[in-house]
C-alpha cells in the first residue's frame, strides 16, 4: 500500500516517458498509448511451443513429436518494437526495457488460467558470456515477473558448463549439436513444477534440452515462459 503511495507521488511529481518515443506514458509502464499498441502481442499460437499460427490448435511439429516441457507460454512475437526492446537489454546493456518488458509480462502471466511454478529457472549463460555481457538477460527480464507473482528465482542449480558458440546463426540441427552437454544440473531442485524463463525462442533446441535434463533430475513438470516467440 505504501509501495503504491508513493508510486502514484512519483509519478505525479516526475511524469514516466515513454521509453520508445519519450512521449508522455499516460499508462502504468513507460510506455505511451501508441507504442503500447505497436506491442506484437501473439494472438493465436500452438498450447505446446507458442508457435504463432492462425488458430489456436496444436501445430504439426508437436503432434508428431511433443516436447519434453508440458506448454510454453509467449506473449509476445518477435517483432517490432519489442525485438528493438531486447537487442537493446542483451546488446547495450538498457536494463529500464528488461524492468519494462517483465512489467509487460507479469500481467500476461498472472492469469487464472495459468498453473503458477514452484519455482522459476531462467536459462544460465556460460560464465565466459556473462563476463562479456556483464549479465544474464533472461534473469533480468524474470525479476519483474518473480516479484510480482511471488515466486521465487532459482538462478544456481542448472548450470551451463560448455561455452558454446552463439545459436542465432544457426541451423535447427546445428543449435542441437551445439548444445549437446552444454548445460548440468548442480544441486537438488526441491521444486515439483518448474517454469524455464528465456527472452526469445527460436527452435526451441534450449528449452526442450534444459527440460529434459530437468525431468531427468526429478522434477515432475516443466513450463517455458519466454518474452517473445520467433515464427
Amino acid at each position: 500500500m505504501v509501495y503504491n503511495w508513493l508510486k502514484k507521488l512519483q509519478n505525479n511529481l516526475f511524469p514516466p516517458r515513454c521509453l520508445l518515443c519519450n512521449a508522455d506514458s499516460k499508462t502504468e509502464f513507460d510506455l505511451c498509448l501508441g507504442c503500447c499498441d505497436d506491442l506484437p502481442f501473439q494472438l493465436h499460437t500452438c498450447p505446446r511451443c507458442a508457435l504463432p499460427l492462425q488458430m489456436n490448435q496444436l501445430c504439426g511439429t508437436c503432434q508428431k513429436k511433443p516436447p519434453a516441457y508440458t506448454h510454453c507460454i509467449a506473449p509476445f512475437n518477435y517483432a517490432p518494437p519489442l525485438d528493438y526492446m531486447i537487442q537493446q537489454v542483451k546488446y547495450s546493456k538498457k536494463l529500464a526495457y528488461a524492468r519494462l518488458l517483465g512489467e509487460l509480462m507479469s500481467h500476461q502471466f498472472n492469469q487464472p488460467k495459468i498453473t503458477k511454478p514452484d519455482i522459476i529457472i531462467p536459462v544460465p549463460l556460460h560464465p565466459k558470456r556473462i563476463r562479456e555481457r556483464g549479465f544474464n538477460q533472461s534473469l533480468e527480464l524474470v525479476r519483474p515477473i518473480a516479484k510480482s507473482l511471488n515466486i521465487p528465482i532459482d538462478y544456481h542449480s542448472c548450470q551451463r558448463i560448455r561455452h558454446t558458440p552463439k545459436q542465432a546463426d544457426l541451423t535447427a540441427t546445428q543449435r542441437h549439436e551445439n548444445l549437446k552437454n552444454a548445460f548440468q544440473i548442480s544441486k537438488e531442485i526441491d521444486a515439483s513444477h518448474v517454469a524455464l524463463f528465456d527472452d526469445v525462442m527460436t527452435t526451441g533446441t534450449t528449452v526442450e534440452l534444459l527440460a529434459k535434463e530437468l525431468i531427468t533430475s526429478g522434477v515432475e513438470r516443466v513450463d517455458v515462459w519466454v518474452c517473445a516467440r520467433a515464427g
